[in-house]
């Protein structure tokens, strides 16, 4: 197994005014004691009811039985209802949101009945825009917790990416904003693991939790057999994987990371925000399956939002797109969601599946409308597991997948998340093929003896001659 690195990850961080308090939460009681709020708490009302009549109309969900041989989507005429992207400052910066069509996906499902487990830093349950979303759940990192702070902000930016509530039209709205997130912390205060195995029990932990799809937004360069088993016990259990791909800027390698290149995961790569070209920070190559939104993004941290970039962030589109899709179909199995999600990707680069895009940029709309036939195994396993047949059973090291902005950098304010050393000796491991200096001296000792047992026996020999 390949020896960890060092590797940096920063995160690209503007402040972004926070939108009005909501109703019920205590920074709304606190304002209704001030005299002026009370005057306008009518405006606020009217206000807070046409957020909901509007959330009501477009997030109506579709439930079918289960698929035929080829599932078959009625094309029914879309419903009424406002583009998602429409609201506050920081609603209005979501541009993924129409690229990806979310407004039409909407029209199908909505992410209820679906928990997604976010193996990450933890998430603020706290939050605003994640109120009511986060279940209880792990914290591998501090016993005392059960995952629901973050002291890194990478977590809750993912979840509210998939969750993110959509009952009015303030702060973040995520692609399935009914879905639920279940958080198990894996990730440290300096945003990073060093061995896999803390993954892998976050992993087996989601899977008898009940989630039926899992995030992963972190990697490393080197292979784990002990997640790879985590992840095929997952499989075994019908749950869809995601994991994102890796940055350029925090690898010293170039290939796809760990355990995005796992086969049968959905390994996600990084767009730019025109939506066709490549990030030019996001790893890929022939272990990626699809792309998404991966560049100034605004999202969610504790205590307010930030802009930030990675294919940390595109990876929880595609699963928030598994969470619509389990939410439309709850009997679907985890190789036609994953059937669904590839045969509907939107094709950018070469015709067909590429090194560069894989199979090209996720499509929620055109995944919960298409006719796609019905596969019974995993299209993405089918080939020998890297984290069992090449490697020992050392865990590797590795982080969450984060970068900075750098077309932010005239306008950042407030801390950074602070950069970090991944690249922590691999516990019981060391680089495949190479030899210790241990053994390099036993074997010189060993040498050096058999040198003299030789000589000695020649001149014995030549004494009695």
């Amino acid at each position: 197994m390949a020896t960890p690195t060092s590797e940096r990850i920063e995160f690209a961080i503007v402040r972004v005014p926070p939108p009005p308090a909501r109703r019920g939460s205590a920074a709304y009681r606190r304002d209704r004691r001030c005299p002026l709020v009370r005057e306008l708490r009518p405006r606020f009302t009217a206000a807070a009811l046409i957020g909901l009549v509007a959330a009501g109309t477009c997030c109506t969900p579709a439930f079918a039985a289960a698929p035929p041989t080829v599932v078959r989507v009625a094309q029914t005429k879309p419903l009424a209802n406002p583009a998602p992207w429409v609201g506050d400052s920081v609603r209005a910066e979501q541009w993924h949101l129409k690229t990806l069509n979310v407004a039409e996906a909407w029209n199908y499902a909505n992410g209820a009945g679906v928990t997604v487990a976010v193996i990450d830093s933890g998430v603020d349950a706290d939050h605003v825009d994640l109120a009511g979303q986060v279940l209880p759940g792990l914290d591998l990192v501090d016993p005392k917790g059960n995952g629901d702070t973050d002291l890194v902000g990478h977590g809750t930016t993912v979840s509210a990416i998939i969750a993110g509530r959509g009952d009015d039209s303030a702060g973040v709205v995520g692609i399935a904003p009914k879905a639920k997130i279940l958080p198990i912390r894996v990730l440290d205060q300096e945003n990073r693991y060093d061995d896999a195995m803390i993954v892998a029990k976050g992993v087996r932990w989601a899977v008898d939790h009940g989630a039926r799809v899992i995030n992963l937004s972190l990697g490393g360069n080197g292979s784990s057999a002990a997640l790879g088993a985590a992840l095929d016990y997952a499989f075994a259990k019908d749950v869809v994987v995601v994991a994102c791909t890796g940055n350029a800027g925090a690898s010293t390698t170039s290939g796809v990371w760990y355990p995005a290149r796992e086969p049968g995961v959905i390994a996600v790569a990084g767009l730019e925000k025109d939506g066709t070209d490549l990030w030019s920070g996001s790893i890929t190559g022939k272990e990626t399956v699809v792309t998404a939104p991966a560049t100034q993004i605004v999202g969610a941290r504790p205590e307010g939002y930030w802009r930030v970039q990675g294919t940390s962030f595109a990876a929880p589109m595609v699963s928030a797109t598994a969470a619509l899709i389990r939410s439309r179909w709850p009997t679907m199995s985890a190789p036609e969601v994953i059937n669904r999600i590839i045969k509907t990707a939107k094709d950018l680069g070469a015709p067909g599946r590429d090194a560069t895009f894989g199979y090209g940029l996720v499509d929620p709309s055109k995944a919960l409308t298409a006719d796609v036939p019905v596969v019974a195994t995993n299209p993405l396993d089918n080939t020998p597991d890297p984290g069992i047949a090449r490697f020992g059973s050392a865990p590797a090291s590795g982080q969450a997948q984060s970068a900075p902005d750098s077309a932010l950098k005239g306008s950042i304010a407030g801390a950074h998340v602070p950069g970090s050393n991944a690249g922590a000796a691999v516990p019981g491991g060391g680089e495949s093929g190479s030899s210790s200096p241990r053994g390099w001296w036993a074997a010189g000792v060993l040498f050096l003896l058999s040198l003299l047992v030789g000589l000695f026996t020649v001149r014995r020999f030549a004494a009695l001659t």
